[in-house]
């Protein structure tokens, strides 16, 4: 980050950028050589407006070279060759399933047969339309020279974090036939995600945050496939013709995807398709991520509220279910948060003291960029702090301290505001 970059950053808030964000269209971003992080960060993370990369960024890839024939078709013997024997998540687009798909866990090899297979027969299935999601191969495999993450999305708490602790992460493989398809869904925790397709064609439709409500048929909820007709009866969707027209992408193969935090959206392949895709979260949309939670954490409290009064572990019970349903709760935010401020803390203590930043974790963007992270950790951390529900948890487990870590956010701050900003 540079410090004019910074410098606007202080300014403007991404609450306030969110009000900029372009939802008309989808700029396209040709050229890796005149395109900077700094820019990415103010035109599209800030303003929290989705973007597509050429296929010139992920030119390099393991990937593109090897997972792909000189037909532009996935290469499946490579595939067998390298991973046959990994058991991947495979799921059945025939089968309706709320928000999700029921995944079953087989070997590669197998799906793969299943996909020759199902090309053969001119795609169709007794099986069904069968979409391998969700595959954690950079786990797994985490030595293939497969991919690297490109620059503009490397500020990436949420697998920093689960890194840290020897946790699950969020880097999936996805591969699925032509046909195959992900329905009406926003991304988990309310995160970014970005996706390259290594071959073969996606259709995404996009809804910018808010028009999903405008979606909700009578009884309140969201639907499966926004493509259905019946979306059209006012009956039953009394609300969808104020709703926005989606952005339509068409992403070829190369090419990178970039979904802000609280984007509505559904994807077709329209090929036979793989693609890499990350969901991350950082301290352009951590505020976003919070205010999920409460969210999430209200809807259980509703939905259980008549025990409240006779329930004595009630408030720990909201948190049990919350973390059930979301995958994290109020006290597992807080170890987030903890961990991604002691690595910017560290970052910018051996900034100061002249050590080599860049062997720390999370510091490949530069001092000021660590900087910015502590500033939004500590706005969250604060307003985190004053929730009333995070109050009634058992404060004497955290460690360290939730108000001691604050001040030592706030000191940071302080002490690099006033002595190296500078010379940042």
């Amino acid at each position: 980050m540079d410090k004019e970059t910074f410098a606007y950053s202080c300014d403007v808030s991404p609450n306030d950028c969110s009000q900029i964000c372009n939802r008309h269209q989808v700029e396209y971003i040709e050229d890796p050589d005149s395109f900077s992080y700094s820019e990415f960060f103010r035109r599209f993370l800030l303003p929290n407006s989705p973007c597509v990369f050429s296929a010139r960024f992920t030119e390099s890839w393991g990937s593109r070279r090897c997972w792909v024939t000189q037909d532009d078709r996935p290469n499946f013997d490579h595939l067998l060759q390298n991973f046959g024997d990994a058991i991947v998540p495979v799921a059945n687009c025939d089968v309706k399933e709320y928000n999700s798909n029921r995944k079953e866990q087989i070997p590669l090899r197998d799906y793969i047969t299943y996909w020759k297979d199902y090309i053969k027969s001119n795609y169709c299935s007794p099986k069904g339309c069968l979409y391998l999601k969700d595959w954690h191969m950079h786990r797994t495999f985490p030595d293939k020279n497969v991919y690297s993450t490109l620059l503009y999305f490397t500020s990436d708490w949420l697998n920093e974090y689960w890194d840290a602790i020897a946790g699950d992460d969020y880097r999936f493989v996805y591969m699925g036939p032509k046909g195959s398809w992900t329905p009406f869904h926003a991304d988990v925790f309310r995160s970014y995600s970005w996706s390259v397709n290594i071959c073969g064609k996606k259709k995404w439709l996009l809804f910018p945050p808010g028009q999903e409500e405008y979606l909700r048929n009578c009884h309140g909820h969201l639907p499966y496939d926004v493509t259905m007709p019946d979306h059209q009866d006012g009956s039953t969707y009394p609300c969808s013709a104020q709703c926005f027209q989606p952005l339509e992408v068409i992403q070829e193969a190369g090419e990178a995807i970039f979904i802000p935090s609280g984007w509505h959206h559904q994807v077709h392949n329209l090929e036979d398709t793989i693609s890499i895709n990350h969901n991350w979260v950082n301290g352009c949309n951590v505020a976003h991520m919070w205010n999920f939670l409460q969210r999430e954490l209200e809807a259980v409290q509703q939905e259980i509220g008549e025990w409240r009064e006779t329930m004595h572990d009630w408030h720990p019970h909201c948190q049990v279910i919350m973390k059930s349903c979301t995958g994290i709760d109020y006290k597992e935010f807080y170890t987030f948060l903890t961990v991604i401020a002691e690595n910017r803390i560290r970052v910018l203590q051996d900034y100061s003291a002249g050590r080599d930043v860049h062997s720390c974790s999370g510091s490949s963007l530069g001092p000021l960029h660590a900087l910015y992270d502590v500033s939004r950790t500590a706005d969250v951390l604060a307003a985190l702090i004053a929730n009333e529900d995070f109050k009634k948890l058992e404060m004497e487990s955290f460690s360290p301290a939730p108000l001691e870590l604050l001040h030592r956010l706030q000191k940071t701050i302080h002490c690099i505001n006033a002595c190296r900003i500078n010379d940042m």
